[in-house]
């Protein structure tokens, strides 16, 4: 998570870690009915990349895709999806660019933490992530190792943003499977030092090392 480190929570901040009264057995329905839409949005958007359909056929999907579009805005909320939490401790992000469920933009990733301290997450980039031809684009690789060290850093128990992110391309990482491990190297005061790798079948296609900052007013 990028901000200026050390600052106090602004009410930009504030606005988006929002109590919700909602049971975590309702969370758990709602991401059940909303992540197969995005998986589906997730197929339009590769679609729409590989399609040889004709013009016609083009126009008139498109015209069927405005048609949802204009459905699904019949209600929605406004500004940023932020950070939402309940009473019992769940929190659910359903727009983050890296794990948002109801967000066709990203993989999503599944970040697991081992009982040893190693953060793991698999996935499977496709067109939508492709940079040079055939391979995933180098910001799309930092911006999944931004999410997954800054998840490490804050180890599930404290705020954390990014202060530097140092990256080192091995190699081009095929679009396909990847794999990205992260796990914290050191601390010293409110800085988390983070080391990380992106990873394909083959092996490490990417190096991280980040420092993420505990701001002030969570330490």
């Amino acid at each position: 998570m990028s901000a200026p480190a050390g600052e106090a929570p602004s009410s930009g901040y504030a606005s988006i870690f929002v109590e919700e009264d909602l049971s975590t057995a309702e969370v758990d329905r709602l991401e059940a009915v909303h992540r197969p839409l995005a998986d589906s949005v997730r197929e339009l958007v590769d679609a729409t990349i590989r399609t040889t359909v004709d013009d016609e056929e083009v126009a008139a999907v498109r015209a069927e895709v405005d048609a949802l579009v204009a459905r699904l805005r019949a209600r929605q909320i406004e500004g940023a999806a932020g950070v939402r939490y309940n009473a019992e401790g769940r929190t659910w992000s359903w727009g983050n660019a890296v794990v948002g469920e109801r967000n066709a933009l990203a993989p999503p990733l599944d970040v697991v933490r081992d009982p040893d301290g190693l953060v793991h997450a698999d996935t499977l980039l496709g067109a939508a992530y492709e940079g040079p031809p055939g391979m995933v684009h180098g910001g799309v690789g930092a911006l999944l190792l931004d999410h997954v060290m800054g998840v490490t850093a804050s180890a599930r128990k404290r705020v954390t943003f990014t202060g530097t992110l140092t990256m080192r391309y091995v190699r081009s990482t095929p679009l396909g499977p990847v794999r990205l491990e992260s796990r914290i190297d050191r601390e010293e005061g409110r800085k988390v030092f983070v080391v990380a790798t992106l990873a394909d079948p083959d092996g490490v296609t990417v190096e991280a090392e980040g420092v993420f900052i505990v701001p002030r007013w969570a330490a």
